[in-house]
């Protein structure tokens, strides 16, 4: 019986060990020893740009001057006006096996393309590749090394401490200021806003005269703080106030005393009309050129909306009115200690079944953060690059240094914003990355929008108000559902398991029913025997 039970148990170790091997081959890719270029590759390449035709143009080019270096490879350009389009059809491409080969995306959507089985390319031991990873010996471009992107935007690339991405550009939020009505307020700018400075300006701009125009620009409209994106006001302000928001493995702390103190300021301030946000006054930029906003949010890839002299500017001439743009950090708790949002895209790359045609994808990744797509890209709004190479070439130093001299590609207000961001990269802050991550980013926006729309219709903003805000939000994005919530559902947002892990448990369980169908059988044949 002994000699049996040791039998059974090597065959349920090999099974074990058989369940782990093919389970790593699974995950895994195998670099080729070499790039193949006696064969030709047509890859695709999802890109975003807001109908600027100077952004499309750097697109076109960079795949112009990346096919001269790679003749054998063609790239097919193909561009959304919007992030979230993107993501859509990637998570509809996934089920048929049609997703693009490169992607402009955010980790927040790589944690849900995770869900599926080997979807999208992890990027560490490949980035260190001595032929072919970062700035390796087989690459025909000159790219930069890994220690050459900045460590905070390479770290915002990490999905569950494994590196999904490069970074493409950054930006922050910048708060736009029109100065001269500042000024014209009696007050002085500082060089770090305060929540509660802003709140008092703001209020202070809500002044009129006898036949109701406001007292600072003479019109029948002032809304003197507009934020762009409600999300990142919500997210920023609990980051600074040290309130919960999220744990890395998706627990959601967002509905807490902090969040609701937050709130009630926002509805006081709304009250008055002092506060509103986009989605419901419109954009803050065309308000603020027009004379009818003192602090705009926005991100400071906006800037060229920006300004009196802004050269993407959406207004009519005759609206526009005459001020001076100051470009300062979005509003502190803590002036000393200041947190700001880090955002801006990011370049995935898509598992194929031929590893010649993945290999073909990360040379051309590698290439958009070479310092000629860097700094021509850079050029075209607020952005910064992403490595320490391209912001120290000469060429961006020199644009940088040009400041203020045109309206156009030096554009001060455009520049600022650029100097902003990298003068504050370490005060930059991205929030944790799990699946349902982008709906808690979603919810965060909504709270702030539910209430301005509420004050705006007299509803009553009280502790029984907020209660019932906080469960309708989360049934709304089901944040319930997301993992950390102790629910089981939250399981099934983590993605089938992979084909090796089923294969594995369905492999014990034979065992396990062998082991007993034995054992029965040996049972009945000893009693059989004693009879």
């Amino acid at each position: 019986m002994k000699i049996r039970y040791q039998i059974i148990y090597i065959f349920l170790f090999i099974f074990i060990l058989s369940g782990c091997h093919g389970s790593r081959d699974t995950n895994e890719f195998a670099l080729p020893a070499d790039f193949d270029s006696t064969r030709d590759y047509e890859i695709t390449f999802w890109a975003k740009n807001d109908t600027n035709k100077t952004q499309t143009e750097i697109y076109q080019n960079a795949i112009l001057e990346f096919e001269k270096i790679y003749p054998n490879i063609h790239v097919n350009l193909r561009l959304y006006t919007d992030y979230g389009k993107i993501y859509n059809d990637v998570i509809t491409n996934i089920s048929t096996g049609t997703t693009p080969n490169v992607c402009i995306t955010y980790p927040d959507h790589i944690a849900t393309y995770l869900s599926g089985e080997h979807v999208v390319l992890p990027l560490e031991s490949l980035s260190e590749d001595p032929r072919f990873g970062l700035g390796g010996s087989e690459l025909r471009f000159d790219g930069p090394t890994k220690a050459e992107i900045i460590p905070e935007f390479l770290n915002e690339c990490r999905v569950n401490g494994e590196l999904y991405a490069l970074p493409y550009m950054r930006s922050t939020e910048a708060c736009y200021v029109n100065k001269t009505y500042v000024e014209k307020l009696g007050f002085t700018l500082p060089e770090v806003l305060t929540w509660d400075y802003v709140w008092e300006v703001s209020e202070a701009a809500m002044a009129k005269d006898s036949q109701g125009n406001f007292l600072v620009n003479g019109q029948k409209i002032m809304i003197p703080f507009i934020y762009k994106s409600t999300d990142n006001m919500m997210i920023q302000m609990l980051r600074q106030l040290d309130a919960g928001y999220s744990t890395s493995n998706g627990q959601i702390l967002i509905f807490n005393d902090e969040t609701k103190e937050i709130l009630y300021t926002v509805a006081k301030h709304a009250k008055t009309g002092a506060f509103s946000t986009f989605k419901i006054s419109s954009y803050p930029a065309n308000f603020l050129n027009a004379g009818q906003c003192i602090f705009a949010v926005d991100s400071t890839a906006g800037a060229t909306w920006i300004g009196t002299d802004a050269p993407l500017l959406d207004i009519s001439e005759d609206r526009l009115v005459e001020f001076e743009t100051a470009v300062l950090p979005v509003p502190q708790y803590d002036p000393d200690h200041p947190y700001m949002i880090s955002q801006g895209p990011s370049v995935c790359v898509f598992n194929k079944e031929d590893p010649q045609e993945v290999l073909a994808s990360w040379l051309f990744t590698q290439y958009l953060i070479s310092n000629d797509v860097q700094i021509a890209y850079a050029e075209t709004e607020g952005y910064v690059p992403v490595t320490s190479k391209a912001q120290g070439a000469e060429e961006y130093r020199q644009y940088l240094a040009l400041s203020g001299t045109d309206h156009d590609l030096h554009y001060r207000v455009k520049i600022d914003a650029s100097q902003l961001l990298m003068n504050n990269t370490e005060n930059t802050f991205v929030t944790p990355v799990f699946v349902g991550s982008t709906s808690l980013r979603d919810a965060s926006g909504q709270m702030i929008e539910n209430v301005t729309k509420s004050v705006k219709r007299r509803e009553k903003i009280d502790e029984a108000y907020m209660q019932k805000l906080f469960s309708d939000v989360s049934a709304l994005y089901r944040l319930d559902q997301i993992g950390g919530q102790g629910n089981a559902s939250a399981a099934a947002d983590l993605g089938p398991l992979p084909k090796t892990s089923v294969a594995l448990l369905m492999s014990l369980g034979a065992v396990w029913l062998l082991m007993g169908i034995y054992v029965l059988v040996s049972h009945l044949i000893s009693k059989r025997k004693r009879v």
